[in-house]
């Protein structure tokens, strides 16, 4: 695992997208949420000012939350469409679907998908405060596909500040596993802030365990961790981190 401590990540998430895109990448997965938002920002600019081009690239979302159509304003198709992919010249983007009547084969049928697609070049990720990646919650089989999954009150909890209250909050969502996310050539996860530094530290320097779902990170044979300094506060070896960044061959 690399792990690279900076004070803008957003500008190495996006060097790594824009580098396998202009390497021939056809697959990117896209995660939703705050986290990877100032990366899709830097994206668009790029794509604007630089001439970066996604065409002929298709795009998987890690989740949708169950009972939420595409045009809600809180669904993550929606989500994805309006902070990054209606701005750049990407092709088909596809998710899971929120609304299907047979939620569990429609789980399947995108864990089908992503594998007709795949395999994903870079799949970027967030990571939640209490260390979950797509919506795998602690207790996550490690080799988990694509399916419903039921939210802690603590996920409920952090992201109720997009909805008018508590309540709405879906309680279900359908999620990329933790075995279909590995399926990717690459993973790129990117946080930033004090409030991630516990999920952090259990990702990249605890055990390997379904109580923390990053931490299937350590396992992967291409994975990238990219943080703040902030967000790096609580890592024992981040001066280490730091030295084999600054002297990467």
């Amino acid at each position: 695992m690399e792990v690279v401590i900076v004070d803008r990540p957003e500008l190495v998430m996006a060097d790594i997208i824009a580098e396998a895109i202009e390497g021939g990448a056809s697959t990117l997965g896209l995660a939703t949420g705050s986290s990877p938002l100032a990366t899709y920002t830097e994206l668009i600019r790029r794509h604007r000012e630089n001439g970066l081009s996604f065409a002929g690239v298709d795009a998987v979302l890690l989740d949708e939350y169950v009972g939420l159509p595409p045009t809600h304003p809180e669904s993550y198709a929606r989500f994805i469409r309006d902070n990054f992919t209606d701005h750049i010249d990407i092709g088909t983007v596809h998710s899971p679907d929120g609304m299907a009547p047979d939620f569990k084969a429609a789980a399947e049928a995108y864990d089908a998908l992503i594998g007709r697609l795949g395999p994903v070049d870079v799949q970027i990720l967030g990571i939640g405060s209490n260390g979950h990646i797509g919506f795998n919650e602690p207790s996550s089989s490690l080799t988990s596909r694509t399916r419903i999954k039921t939210l802690t009150e603590k996920t409920r909890q952090d992201n109720a500040r997009f909805f008018d209250s508590f309540d709405e909050v879906p309680m279900h969502v359908i999620t990329q596993g933790l075995g279909t996310i590995c399926d990717a050539e690459r993973l790129a996860l990117v946080a930033t802030g004090e409030g991630k530094a516990d999920a952090i530290a259990a990702a990249v320097e605890g055990p390997l365990s379904a109580s923390c779902p990053a931490s299937i990170l350590q396992w992967h044979r291409h994975a990238t961790v990219v943080i703040d300094p902030a967000a790096a506060s609580k890592l024992a070896d981040a001066d280490y981190y730091k030295y084999v960044y600054a002297h990467k061959p």
